[in-house]
């Protein structure tokens, strides 16, 4: 790829620099706003707006681990990326994921950091004794969503399918009792989302793409909610499903598609607002549009995948739509009808930002532009010309300028007059990565402006986050921004202690 003139990369750089900068004075804006909102009127419901969060600054055992995978990510994170076997990468993605979670988590130490996050009043372990009979609980649930009625659920086991509380169920019944073993699911699982979106942006943008981001992906400080939260296993099941559809468009096995399906279906009943990742499913389709075109049965295989788990927990007993009708009515019986929405429908953005680091917010500013920018092929010529005889593929002989084609795959680019892989990826790669995280944020505001996420996004929001920190990608220097995505970590999970 070739390098842009020195003074179109000066330019970028100050919009770069000039992207973050908004980007944290939204967030300067929304904590002194959010500040006033909630000493004045107290209607916020949140310590440290916009986090769910409270002023605590600490060390902790998981201290110097932190510090010393975010230095390691910082220093060799973008030579190794580029340097390892793609499976080793991905496997070297997922384990420094792990290392970064856990040792954030255990910043807050092992109690508190890890084996009670999912144990406290709203949890879902909280209700485990009262699924001994399953069946008889899925056709139960929708009569205790509302607050009033009888032993009403918890705000968490309210506000989600049953889905997400059999997780924990199930792993109580196989033995795996308990906070820990549920904060250790949660971590291990939710670190895998950065080896989903990897095998994505490599199936549908390239590998060098995949190879840029797989730092970001590595070192976000999303990793601060992702342990020890279920959302952050939730966002791991979502990539998958994304995963293993980019998988089947792109000319894997149709096989790909049912398992995209399965997940997809099993996502909508994890959480209800992630049936928006349907957005990010459409993007795929559309940047695996020649696939599809060729096998269009891979939509009918989707589609039948997606239907398992819903006629599942249908015949169950559990109504999906009427679920969310009555949790739409506990929630405005809650702070979520008290939560001004003039406030969080703006300060909501600062929590993704605060999610995805500022790197992310020069990365989008990238993305718009190649967008915006992305290469149209020429127009045919319409004024007359001379007659020519057609040319046939097998008549075409290279010129004695032209280099004669290297591979099978260069040779058919040049019989069919069009551009090969290598001539036609840099910008193609580019748009097409871009188009992904475009869909990403588009499903992002269309949450946001529903009005059913008023705080708490900085978790809520995860499984989202992780496709946005795939603008990193798009970025020079790596290196510099890594490091400002390690320090807002470092500083948000050693000042301030999250809950949700």
């Amino acid at each position: 790829m070739t390098q842009p003139p020195l003074h179109d990369r000066y330019a970028g750089l100050r919009a770069d620099l000039g992207a973050a900068a908004a980007a944290a004075l939204l967030v300067l804006v929304s904590v002194l706003v959010g500040r006033h909102i909630q000493d004045t009127r107290r209607t916020l419901f949140v310590h440290w707006p916009p986090l769910f969060a409270d002023w605590d600054p600490h060390l902790g055992p998981g201290t110097p681990a932190a510090v010393l995978v975010a230095g390691a990510v910082v220093v060799y994170g973008p030579s190794v990326a580029a340097r390892l076997r793609w499976r080793r990468l991905l496997l070297a993605a997922w384990a420094s994921a792990l290392a970064w979670t856990w040792s954030l988590a255990l910043v807050d130490g092992w109690q508190r950091g890890v084996a009670g996050r999912l144990t406290t009043r709203n949890e879902y372990l909280t209700v485990i004794g009262r699924f001994h009979d399953v069946p008889a609980a899925l056709r139960d649930f929708t009569h205790h969503i509302v607050s009033g009625s009888p032993d009403p659920w918890p705000a968490h086991i309210a506000g989600h399918p049953p889905g997400a509380t059999l997780t924990f169920v199930l792993l109580d019944r196989i033995g795996l009792r308990g906070g820990g073993w549920a904060g250790a699911w949660c971590i291990t699982v939710g670190a895998t989302a950065c080896v989903a979106v990897l095998v994505t942006v490599r199936a549908l943008a390239g590998e060098q793409p995949a190879r840029r981001a797989a730092p970001f992906l590595v070192l976000a400080p999303a990793a601060v909610w992702v342990g020890a939260s279920a959302d952050g296993y939730f966002a791991a099941v979502a990539a998958w499903s994304v995963a293993l559809l980019s998988l089947a468009v792109t000319g894997r096995s149709s096989a790909w598609a049912v398992g995209s399906g399965l997940l997809y279906g099993l996502v909508c009943y994890l959480s209800y607002g992630l049936t928006l990742f349907a957005l990010i499913g459409a993007a795929v389709l559309v940047a695996g549009r020649r696939g599809l075109r060729e096998r269009p049965a891979l939509l009918l295989l989707l589609l039948a995948g997606a239907a398992v788990v819903p006629l599942a927990f249908t015949l169950a007993g559990f109504d999906w739509a009427d679920g969310y009708r009555l949790l739409v009515t506990r929630y405005y019986q809650g702070v979520g009808g008290t939560r001004p929405y003039g406030y969080w429908v703006w300060a909501n953005l600062a929590c993704t930002t605060l999610t995805t680091g500022l790197a992310t917010a020069a990365g989008l500013r990238r993305a718009g532009t190649a967008l915006a920018h992305r290469p149209t092929p020429p127009r045919p010529e319409t004024h007359p010309t001379t007659p020519q005889p057609p040319v046939t593929p097998t008549e075409h002989r290279p010129t004695p300028t032209e280099k004669e084609p290297t591979s099978a795959e260069n040779r058919t680019a040049l019989a069919e007059h069009r551009p090969t892989p290598a001539e036609a990826q840099p910008a193609s790669a580019e748009v097409r990565l871009a188009f992904l995280v475009a869909a990403a944020l588009v499903a992002v505001l269309a949450a946001d402006l529903s009005g059913m996420s008023k705080a708490e996004t900085e978790r809520i929001w995860l499984p989202f986050a992780m496709w946005l920190l795939a603008a990193g990608a798009l970025l020079p220097r790596p290196r510099a921004w890594l490091a400002t995505q390690a320090v807002l970590a470092l500083l948000l999970n050693h000042l301030l202690f999250t809950g949700w």
